[in-house]
């Protein structure tokens, strides 16, 4: 049984298992009361995943790869100090609100507005890939960067990502990379389309609140 049940989790892809993360995060407590509340931890676990699938990418996003880990541990920190209370989201929001620390560089304000950001990004990302298989990855990813990140990078960051463009992936292989080879395109569509409409909302409260 035990092994049974490893084969699978082992079968699981990167999507499949942000899908499990995601359906974990209800932004409304059951009790309908109007104080928001978003879990933190499934949501640093989907974001630790969006790495994973953003990897597969390659070098283009090694510097956003980098900002993710570093807004995770500064969410992870202040969680730690106590846990029972900023096990939501909001309380941290709060109290760097209260403080006045809110909008400082290192703040986990910022840090969750990034994250979002990337959430965005790579949510847009495999939304587009799914209904243009037949378009260039390149392509897509510029095409989703200019609707997303853009808005909110420095001409240095934006240069180095156009750079970086070269060195994605072709269709095919980032597919089969997040998908796993033995999965159909259809499986795989059907997976983005569940993680996307599990994600918006989510990211939609999220930016209310920030």
């Amino acid at each position: 049984m035990k092994r049974k049940r490893y084969d699978m989790e082992k079968k699981k892809t990167e999507l499949q298992t942000a899908i499990e993360e995601l359906s974990l995060i209800i932004t409304k407590p059951v009790d309908n009361s109007e104080t928001t509340h978003i879990p933190l931890r499934p949501l640093l676990s989907f974001c630790n995943l969006i790495i994973q699938v953003l990897d597969k990418i390659g070098p283009t996003m090694a510097v956003l790869r980098q900002d993710i880990d570093q807004n995770i541990e500064r969410l992870e920190k202040v969680c730690e100090t106590d846990p029972c209370v900023y096990s939501n989201l909001v309380e941290i929001l709060k109290k760097e609100r209260n403080e006045g620390t809110y909008k400082m560089v290192g703040s986990c304000s910022r840090a969750l507005l990034w994250l979002t950001r990337t959430m965005d990004f790579t949510a847009g990302l495999l939304r587009l890939l799914s209904k243009e298989m037949s378009s260039k990855m390149e392509e897509l990813v510029e095409e989703t960067y200019l609707a997303t990140l853009k808005l909110h990078h420095g001409w240095i960051a934006s240069a180095a990502f156009k750079v970086c463009l070269k060195l994605v992936p072709d269709n095919e292989t980032f597919m089969d990379a997040i998908g796993g080879r033995d999965e159909s395109y259809e499986t795989l569509r059907e997976d983005i389309e569940t993680l996307s409409s599990l994600l918006t909302p989510i990211l939609k409260e999220i930016f209310i609140v920030l």
